[in-house]
């Protein structure tokens, strides 16, 4: 079944049950399933489900199209209902139970399913005079909110423009309800139910990834989750309570350490301690016993020791001023076998040097071939 004429370019994208209204004329609820497509369609269909008992075990429920259709402009991503006043009415349900297992035959509606829902009225036959219910409409552009019976288009806001919503829940936060947005350029913002009044617009993620798109969501008090990488969820609040409160809910942590030793059982417990117990000397000053605190006995030297000290210190002052003296006889020693070995070259240079002017001389008036 499409709204519209292109029917394969055409889907389902989410699902509401509720005892709502279906015409205008009507003046009692109906269990009724809300279609929204991926085009901007809102369509109604209306459940007829067989009174308890037998005929609920053999006849069919039987589904009928009421004929009304709400258009909105983008891909619908939510569809909630409000009583007549602004409560959020909680999704219908019922209980099924095994009858092999218990002993009831049919099930039971939950109490709490209809303790929110629109107060009925005298008899179905009476007028209606005035709206019971509000259903909020959230596409990814837009969002309205049509009062019922009267389907009349009460508010209505233009959530995304050039931009498109990702994500859109109604949630609980005080004692009210209001509509948060992730739009795709990385915005998050709230608006106010039934009247859809701008609370907040904060930047806060930008869309880089398609993992946050798909995992990203809403709950109650104004909490969010997402997945930030494929192992870390991310979580994150749109409540000021709530962030003024986070220091003192941050819990401590403990990191385990070992045990340490007992400590030694001390003779004085035994002396005082009313038992009879045997004592040696070992035990009292013996190694067992421990060693003894530095700081309640300490050696102190006498005069004696001071005058042993300087008496040390006058000998290895000693014994250096010899090794000094030493080393400067050796260096000395060592100076004089260089200049003896200085003044032997010098000699030995004075001889070459006559030698060789004396053959000079003698081969001095000769002629080549006289050599």
């Amino acid at each position: 079944m499409s709204s519209l004429e292109n029917i394969s370019s055409e889907a389902i994208q989410c699902l509401a049950f509720a005892d709502s209204y279906t015409k205008k004329s009507e003046a009692a609820t109906f269990p009724t399933l809300w279609v929204g497509t991926s085009l901007g369609s809102v369509l109604t269909v209306m459940i007829s489900v067989p009174s308890p008992g037998e005929s609920r075990l053999t006849q069919p429920v039987a589904v009928s199209p009421c004929g009304t259709i709400f258009r909105l402009k983008g891909c619908i991503l939510s569809m909630s209902f409000l009583d007549c006043n602004g409560a959020l009415i909680p999704y219908s349900f019922e209980s099924w139970k095994d009858e092999g297992r218990e002993k009831q035959k049919t099930p039971t509606r939950c109490s709490s399913s209809n303790s929110r829902m629109s107060p009925p009225l005298g008899s179905t036959g009476s007028e209606v005079t005035c709206d019971r219910q509000f259903v909020a409409l959230i596409s990814e552009k837009q969002a309205r909110v049509v009062a019922l019976p009267s389907q009349n288009c009460v508010y209505r806001q233009q959530l995304a423009d050039p931009d498109f919503v990702v994500k859109a829940e109604i949630i609980s936060l005080k004692d009210s309800v209001c509509l948060v947005c992730y739009i795709s350029n990385g915005h998050v913002t709230a608006y106010s139910l039934p009247s859809l009044r701008p609370l907040i617009d904060v930047e806060f993620l930008p869309l880089a990834d398609l993992r946050i798109a798909r995992t990203f969501c809403f709950s109650n008090r104004g909490h969010g989750l997402y997945l930030s990488s494929p192992t870390e969820v991310q979580k994150f609040t749109v409540s000021a309570d709530f962030c003024s409160s986070l220091a003192e809910m941050v819990g401590d942590l403990f990191l385990p350490h070992d045990m340490p030793e007992p400590p030694k059982e001390s003779f004085f417990k035994g002396l005082f301690g009313g038992g009879a117990r045997n004592l040696d000397r070992e035990e009292l000053f013996g190694e067992s016993s421990g060693r003894a605190s530095r700081s309640v006995a300490k050696h102190i030297p006498g005069p004696s020791a001071q005058i042993e000290a300087l008496g040390q210190r006058a000998s290895i002052a000693a014994s250096e001023i010899s090794r000094a003296h030493q080393l400067a006889l050796e260096r000395g020693e060592k100076l004089g076998q260089l200049e003896d070995r200085a003044e032997k070259m010098k000699n030995e240079a004075e001889n070459f040097s006559m030698s060789a002017h004396s053959l000079m001389l003698k081969y001095k008036d000769k002629k080549w071939y006289q050599l």
